[in-house]
C-alpha cells in the first residue's frame, strides 16, 4: 500500500496484493525495501568457462584484414574461420578441433557457429578449395590499390612431405625436408612487399621451381589486374626462360634476381667486375643493359671459412680414427679405410680441396692450397641483378628489395614448423590439400598482422599465442540461469597485449 493525503486526511492506496506470491519473493521484496541484499554470493555457483581471449582477439584481426565480412555471412564461412584459429592455437587434426577443442573454446560464443564434426570440417576444405580465388582476390583488393607506382611483389617456394602414398599431388621432388622416402607437394606463395601473403598454390612434388612462376605472373595480370610490377625471386627462380618471359611484351614488368657463383665467375672471365669490388659497401655495374649490384657480407665470409676449416679437421679426425683402426686390426682392408675416406670427403663436397692416399697400411691426406684459396675468393660475395633503370630505384632500395625474401622465408618457417605446422599432412584429395594449405596462408595473415602490432613488446609469437589463449570467462549459475563474464583482472602481459592491439574484450560473453 501507499499513503496519500487528500483534503488534509490521509487516506491509504493498494498497489498490488501480495497474498498469492510465494513466501520467498515476499520476503525478498522486503529485503529490497529495507536496503539490504536479496541475495549472497553464496547463492551463485560459477565454475571456470572455455578459452575465448585468443578467439575473440582472431575476430578483431579477421575484420582488420577483410576476412571476417568474407567468410562470416555462411556456415561454410564461419567453418573456415574456426580452422583458421585451429591451426593458430593447436595445429592439431580436425578430429581433434571437433571432439575435444571445441569443448574447451568458445566458438559458438564468438563466431555463432552450430555443432559440427570432423566430416564437417573436411568438407569446408572443398569449400575453401573452391572459393580460394574469390577470397583472394577480394583480400588483395580491400589491401591494395592499383596505381602508377610499380608494386613490388615477392615470390618463393617450399616443399611438404606426406604421410602415406595416396595424395592425388603427392611425388618424389627435391625434398627440403631432408624426410628420405617421403613424397612431397611444392607449395609456391606470393606475398607483397611488405611480407603479407596474397596467394597460395600447390604444385605436385616433382615441379621445378622455374616452372611454378608463369602461373604467378597470369595471376597478377588477369585475377589481381596489377599493371606496373617489379618481380623478385632468388637465383633458382628467376632464370633465363622467367625472365624473358617477364620482359616480354605481354608484361613488360621488371625483375630482381640474383646470380650464382657460376655467373659471378663469368663476370669476373669477362672483366665486367673485378675482386676488388666486392667490399661490405654496395657496388654497381652496367653490362648490356642489365644492373649488377655488388657486395661481400663479411658475416658470411668468415662463417664460411671456419666452415671449410672445420670440414678439414673433421676429415684429419676420420684419417686419424681409421688409421688406428688398422693398427689394431691388422687384417682390415687399407683399400676399404681409403674408400670410406674419400666417401667422407665426397659428402663434405671437399673433393677440390683435399684427396686422400695410402702409404703401406697407413692414410695420408693432401691439401691442395691452390684450390683452397680459389674457393675462399668468392666467400660471403653475392651479386643481385635488375632491368630496373637507375632513376627509378638506386642499388641500395633494390638490395634491401632481394633481401625482402626473407619474409617469404620467414612465412614458410612459421607454416611449416614454428607455429602452424604444416607438416605432415594426413590428406589424400587435391581439393582438400589446397584447402589445407590455403588455411595455413590466412592463419598467417592473422599472425604476421598481430605479431606486427606487438613487435616492440618483445614478446615471442608462441608466448602471445599462449597467454592469449589462457583468458577464460566465469560462468556464473542461480537457479536455471546462467551468466557468463569476463575476469575483471587479467595479466599484466594480456593487458599489455590487448593495449597495443587496441582491443577491448567485452564484460559479458
Amino acid at each position: 500500500m501507499e499513503n496519500y493525503r487528500h483534503e488534509g486526511k490521509v487516506k491509504h492506496r493498494i498497489i498490488s496484493n501480495l497474498s498469492k506470491w510465494p513466501e520467498d519473493l515476499v520476503i525478498k521484496l522486503e529485503k529490497l525495501l529495507k536496503g539490504q541484499a536479496i541475495f549472497s554470493i553464496s547463492d551463485f555457483e560459477f565454475s571456470q568457462g572455455k578459452s575465448i581471449g585468443g578467439l575473440i582477439v582472431a575476430k578483431e584481426i579477421f575484420k582488420r584484414l577483410g576476412l571476417y565480412g568474407l567468410l562470416s555471412k555462411s556456415k561454410e564461412g564461419r567453418l573456415a574461420m574456426i580452422q583458421i584459429c585451429g591451426r593458430i592455437f593447436t595445429q592439431k587434426s580436425r578430429l581433434y578441433l571437433a571432439t575435444q577443442w571445441s569443448k574447451t573454446h568458445a566458438l559458438g560464443e564468438v563466431f555463432n557457429i552450430e555443432a559440427f564434426n570432423e566430416d564437417d570440417l573436411y568438407k569446408n576444405l572443398d569449400w575453401l578449395s573452391n572459393k580460394q580465388a574469390e577470397i583472394e582476390d577480394m583480400l588483395f583488393h580491400q589491401r591494395h590499390k592499383s596505381g602508377t607506382i610499380k608494386e613490388i611483389f615477392l615470390y618463393d617456394v617450399t616443399s611438404s612431405y606426406l604421410e602415406g602414398q595416396q595424395n592425388e599431388l603427392a611425388e618424389y621432388g627435391y625434398n627440403r625436408d631432408n624426410k628420405k622416402g617421403k613424397k612431397q607437394i611444392v607449395i609456391g606463395l606470393l606475398c607483397d612487399n611488405e611480407g603479407y601473403p596474397i596467394s597460395v598454390e600447390v604444385f605436385k612434388g616433382n615441379t621445378n621451381d622455374t616452372r611454378t612462376v608463369a602461373s604467378q605472373l597470369k595471376k597478377l595480370k588477369e585475377r589481381f589486374g596489377v599493371e606496373k610490377v617489379v618481380f623478385v625471386g632468388d637465383k633458382g627462380m628467376l632464370k633465363c626462360q622467367q625472365i624473358d618471359e617477364i620482359l616480354s611484351d605481354e608484361f613488360k614488368w621488371h625483375y630482381i634476381t640474383s646470380i650464382t657463383k657460376s655467373q659471378i665467375e663469368s663476370l669476373l672471365e669477362k672483366k665486367v667486375i673485378q675482386l676488388g669490388m666486392f667490399d661490405d659497401q654496395l657496388a654497381e655495374v652496367e653490362y648490356e643493359g642489365v644492373r649488377y649490384i655488388l657486395r661481400r657480407n663479411p658475416l658470411r665470409s668468415e662463417e664460411a671459412e671456419k666452415s671449410r676449416q672445420s670440414k678439414i679437421s673433421a676429415i684429419k679426425k676420420k684419417v686419424s680414427e681409421n688409421n688406428n683402426y688398422l693398427i689394431s686390426h691388422p687384417k682390415a682392408k687399407i683399400t676399404t679405410a681409403l674408400k670410406k675416406i674419400e666417401n667422407y670427403i665426397t659428402n663434405l663436397k671437399m673433393q677440390q680441396i683435399v684427396s686422400c692416399y695410402a702409404k703401406e697400411r697407413e692414410l695420408y691426406i693432401e691439401i691442395i692450397q691452390e684450390n683452397l684459396e680459389n674457393a675462399g675468393m668468392l666467400d660471403g660475395c653475392y651479386v643481385i641483378k635488375t632491368d630496373i633503370p637507375k632513376k627509378e630505384m638506386g642499388k641500395e632500395f633494390i638490395h634491401d628489395r632481394y633481401k625482402d625474401l626473407a619474409l617469404v622465408e620467414q612465412a614458410f618457417r612459421t607454416m611449416k614448423t614454428s607455429i602452424e605446422e604444416i607438416r605432415p599432412l594426413y590428406l589424400r584429395k587435391e581439393n582438400r590439400t589446397r584447402g589445407h594449405v590455403f588455411v595455413c596462408m590466412l592463419a598467417y595473415m592473422a599472425i604476421k598482422y598481430m605479431c606486427d602490432q606487438l613487435k616492440d613488446t618483445g614478446f615471442t609469437r608462441n608466448f602471445i599465442l599462449e597467454t592469449l589463449d589462457g583468458i577464460q570467462y566465469i560462468e556464473y549459475k542461480f537457479d536455471k540461469e546462467k551468466m557468463k563474464v569476463m575476469p575483471k583482472k587479467l595479466l599484466e602481459c594480456n593487458n599489455l597485449i590487448l593495449e597495443k592491439l587496441n582491443i577491448k574484450i567485452p564484460t559479458y560473453v
